[in-house]
């Protein structure tokens, strides 16, 4: 039987800072539209928290459009909920049953420091970026369209990786909190283009000694990082990234 609205308990980890013990609460709310995403759910939930004078959930939001990769939490021990591919924001309440019992928490990861309940410090992302993600080329003006031909594959392959969108589910997803397929992403958009050819071996060797400085886990190739992106990166990007290492370390050691 379908319902237009449903009552949930909801199971959300609330923890101040980074440096006091975090706990479990449960939550009751009735009523909640089944056309209502999981974060305009969670908006609701805080309006009646605010009212009844309890501190309001924290937790990471922006476009509320799929885009800016912001609101990554583990939704019954899934990052972004049960569906594929899909952000948290994109979820519906739709998704879940009357009386069901949902399990909130934030990433969990040492790269990860939680902020505050379910938001996390994904700062190590950027630092790995600024480490090697861009190209210091001089490209001028826009060009063409047409002015540097690109073959189909490497055009789709490149549009496939930059379609990451830095939500760190890979991580939370991983049980080593792994951060190959994010930073594969990066390497393979960048190195798959002309534009990115000439820091091809510094970039990928820059990017994975920041990952690994940032303290994240190494791969074991268990797949789940796949499974949890939003995005829809594959696992070929970690292969292209390893051969992108090891090409660049036997280029910068000289054999």
């Amino acid at each position: 039987m379908s319902h237009e609205t449903i009552n949930l308990t909801l199971k959300i980890w609330r923890q101040p800072n980074a440096e006091t013990e975090g706990r479990f609460e449960e939550y009751q709310l009735e009523g909640v539209s089944t056309h209502a995403s999981f974060l305009e759910m969670l908006d609701i939930l805080n309006d009646e928290l605010i009212e009844q004078g309890i501190e309001p959930v924290a937790f990471d939001h922006d476009c509320r459009e799929g885009v800016c990769g912001m609101c990554g939490m583990m939704i019954n021990g899934q990052p972004h909920g049960p569906d594929l591919e899909t952000t948290t924001c994109q979820l519906h309440m739709r998704r879940f049953e009357h009386n069901d019992k949902i399990t909130i928490e934030p990433w969990r990861a040492t790269a990860f420091p939680i902020v505050k309940d379910l938001v996390v410090d994904r700062s190590a992302f950027d630092r790995i970026i600024t480490a090697g993600g861009y190209v210091s080329v001089n490209t001028g003006n826009a060009p063409d369209a047409n002015a540097i031909p690109i073959p189909r594959p490497d055009q789709q392959q490149a549009m496939d990786s930059a379609a990451c969108i830095g939500c760190g589910a890979c991580v939370a997803a991983c049980k080593n909190a792994s951060a190959m397929l994010f930073t594969s992403a990066k390497v393979s958009h960048l190195s798959s283009l002309p534009h990115g050819k000439s820091e091809r071996s510094e970039r990928v060797l820059k990017m994975v000694a920041q990952m690994d400085d940032e303290k994240f886990g190494s791969c074991t190739n268990t797949g789940e990082c796949e499974a949890a992106c939003p995005a829809g990166i594959k696992l070929e990007d970690i292969a292209r990234m390893n051969r992108e290492y090891l090409r660049a370390s036997l280029c910068s050691s000289g054999q």
